[in-house]
């Protein structure tokens, strides 16, 4: 069995509550409070290229796309 096959394990874990609720309790995924990935664009998801100042949250591509109609100016 490989650690990426997570059904069976699941699967064999079915008859036995007890092991279930413990493999539950510690096999929760880390709650993360900081770091690149949780700054995700509003309107794509992306992580990179993110703007966050003035509370945009937006990527750059999509910042390019509707900066206009947010208000922003273009200047040569």
């Amino acid at each position: 069995m490989t650690t990426t096959d997570h059904t069976k394990v699941l699967k064999q874990l079915q008859s036995k509550p007890g092991k279930l609720a413990k493999h539950t309790k510690y096999s929760v995924p880390k709650i993360r409070t900081g770091g690149a990935l949780n700054k995700k664009c509003k309107r794509c998801g992306r992580t990179g290229a993110h703007i966050s100042k003035y509370g945009i949250n937006l990527c750059r591509h999509c910042f390019r796309d509707i900066a206009t109609k947010i208000g922003f100016k273009k200047y040569n």
